[in-house]
């Protein structure tokens, strides 16, 4: 049986990106200077994990059957941006004047790791569009190959349901000099090229 130090830094390093190394400095610092700040962390992560669960309509993290984006009246349902993560969609809500709803895939298509259609809920969505009042798919996945594929297969999905599918701009940054681009960035603003008006 491991020691209760040894249980901690093991803990720690469930977290993304957190080795050994990092785990154990968290765990002293918890331990040496923060131990009510420790307490505090411990009630709010085991509060979450049993009250946190998924918006039945949309999919992102919610205390409550339906999360408040989507009980909002104010909220265009009439536009929905499908983004992979709780993540993302908050980066748009904040970035962004966005009004509609949103629907969270909680990851992407990666047939090679076992995840289909049905692991991130393509077939609630296509119940959804199908409901048909939804006029316009927004699709905000992160520009990667499984991003890349899984947007296809939601325009696909889309236009099945007489929804209108739209794309998030990919491409040179704001600010950015093209000498500073990478080649695979630029070739794809260079090729996805719109008229000025």
């Amino acid at each position: 049986m491991s020691s209760l130090l040894e249980q901690l830094i093991e803990a720690f390093r469930i977290l993304p990106g957190v080795g050994q190394k990092t785990a154990q400095r968290m765990a002293y610092h918890v331990l040496e200077r923060e131990r009510e700040g420790g307490r505090r962390l411990a009630t709010a992560l085991a509060d979450a994990v049993e009250r946190v669960g998924h918006c039945a309509r949309c999919r992102d993290f919610s205390e409550t059957e339906v999360c408040a984006t989507c009980a909002s009246a104010a909220r265009d349902a009439h536009q929905l941006c499908v983004v992979e993560s709780p993540a993302d969609r908050l980066a748009i809500e904040q970035a962004t004047g966005f009004r509609g709803l949103y629907y969270v895939l909680q990851g992407r298509l990666s047939p090679l790791d076992g995840i289909g259609p049905r692991e991130i809920g393509l077939d609630r969505l296509a119940e959804r569009l199908g409901e048909g009042e939804v006029q316009e798919l927004i699709i905000a996945t992160n520009p990667t190959v499984e991003g890349e594929a899984t947007a296809q297969y939601l325009a696909q999905l889309a236009r099945q349901h007489g929804t209108r599918p739209s794309r998030l701009a990919h491409g040179v940054p704001l600010g950015g000099e093209l000498e500073y681009v990478d080649r695979g960035t630029l070739s794809h603003a260079f090729g996805s090229r719109s008229e000025m008006m």
